[in-house]
């Protein structure tokens, strides 16, 4: 059997194996493709091939890894293409499957834990461990971790606790020099301020600051850091007020260190004829509360619960312990008024503060009858210090406080206030304290920084 094909390829003949019988003729037609037909093929590839190309560029640019072959691309290419689903998908849904079912359970008694994320790869390869396995691995590092960091936080606290608190030997023994020298030098004894300025103390057109402490070097700073900010120092008149042991250092140090042209008065509290234990109800509850101290300077960490507790909230109870909120020179900012009878309207600096500014024009704000002028401390960008309320000082679990308080009340820095005394005097400011005060020493109430359950 033998095929003959036509050289114009039209034809095709099958003979016999002796070439003499034709057995068949097959005539072939030629095939012809239509311009139109051509066109309409044109037109699809046109519109297909740009989708080919996103569809392959996005698949490449999604991968994880880098396909340098068309064997890769088309293995990935093949499943979309075929409408195979991806088996990724699958797999991040049962993984986390998995990481809420470990989220929920009791980590397994006797886990081991590994140092690092190293050794815990590397003990996954060598034990085979399973996906639950290595979660609940995971979950106990972590956990492990938050306690560790929240331990350190706390040792933080302490370590700046005891650093602020401790007296440096040196600072320490300046009050007993400056005693010493009040008792030897005349100099130092000199009259706070000289006679001839004594009417400018209760002078109204003056500008009056008090400052209430019992640090001879933060008076100082305080003093100093107002006058050098003031653009009229000489209308400035300080007012500082201390106890009766630190009184012949601090006078000491201001009689030896004058800050002309500014006017300053040092007095101490024992100097106060009206400061009396019928005046001031806070003198017996500053005498009887000697446990707070104890609290203060023992140990914090024993009696408190870390665990039912933030860093931030203990850091607070440790301020609030601190002995210079139950001092007498601390709670004298009530009795303004009493204690400066001829003056209208005086600023009240903390012991912690350095001005920068000037000052003066505090005096010409009009307080339109209020008391106190000061800064809101519940809006600002920093959270630790613009961010207090009512809440944060005060116990609303007690129904006293919760009927006469909003715990959403924004709160103000006391480290600076404008007081307006004429109109303080129109008040029962006083009063109203003295009332919180016997509350807080026969309930324990959270008032201000005198807080609940002292020892």
């Amino acid at each position: 059997m033998q095929l003959h094909f036509s050289p114009s390829m039209r034809s095709i003949t099958i003979s016999s194996s002796n070439g003499f019988i034709d057995l068949m003729k097959i005539k072939v037609a030629a095939r012809h493709i239509s311009y139109r037909t051509l066109f309409h093929t044109i037109l699809i590839l046109a519109f297909l091939l740009p989708f080919v190309f996103i569809l392959t560029a996005v698949v490449t640019l999604e991968g994880v890894n880098k396909c340098s072959s068309f064997d890769c691309l088309g293995r990935r290419l093949g499943p979309r293409l075929l409408g195979r689903a991806d088996d990724s998908g699958r797999l991040v849904r049962d993984f986390y499957k998995i990481l809420n079912q470990v989220n929920t359970e009791e980590l397994p008694d006797g886990l081991k834990l590994p140092d690092t994320f190293s050794q815990l790869v590397s003990e996954m390869k060598n034990k085979q461990y399973d996906a639950k396995t290595f979660a609940f691995m995971l979950r106990a590092m972590m956990e492990k971790l938050e306690r560790d960091i929240r331990e350190s936080k706390f040792a933080e606290l302490m370590n700046k606790h005891f650093a602020a608190s401790a007296v440096p030997k040196g600072i320490h023994c300046l009050s007993l020099r400056l005693t010493d020298e009040y008792s030897s030098n005349a100099h130092a004894r000199k009259q706070l301020p000289s006679p001839e300025l004594l009417p400018l103390l209760s002078d109204n057109s003056y500008h009056h600051m008090i400052v209430s402490t019992d640090n001879i070097l933060a008076a100082s700073v305080v003093v100093n850091s107002a006058v050098q900010s003031s653009l009229q120092p000489e209308k400035i008149v300080f007012h500082v007020i201390t106890d009766k042991k630190t009184y012949a250092g601090m006078h000491s140090w201001f009689a030896l260190n004058p800050v002309s042209p500014a006017i300053v008065e040092v007095k101490g509290v024992h100097q106060f004829d009206w400061l009396t234990r019928e005046n001031v109800p806070v003198l017996e509850a500053v005498e009887n509360h000697n446990g707070i101290r104890s609290y203060y300077h023992g140990n914090h960490v024993a009696g408190a619960n870390l665990s039912e507790t933030t860093p931030r909230r203990f850091a607070s109870k440790l301020q609030a312990r601190s002995p210079k909120y139950i001092s007498l020179l601390n709670h004298l900012r009530i009795y303004i008024p009493e204690l400066f009878p001829n003056l209208n309207k005086v600023v009240f600096l903390d012991d912690d503060v350095v001005i920068q500014r000037d000052l003066s024009p505090l005096w010409e704000i009009d307080l339109e009858g209020k008391v106190n002028g000061a800064v809101e401390t519940c809006r600002g960008e920093d959270e630790w210090v613009m961010s207090k309320r009512f809440r944060n000082y005060f116990n609303f679990s007690h129904p006293l406080i919760a009927k006469n308080l909003n715990p959403d009340e924004c709160a103000w820095a006391y480290g600076m206030n404008i007081f307006d005394l004429s109109a303080w005097r129109k008040t029962n400011i006083r009063e109203t304290y003295h009332s919180w005060l016997k509350e807080v020493r026969t309930k324990y109430i959270c008032f201000t920084h005198l807080c609940n359950s002292f020892p």
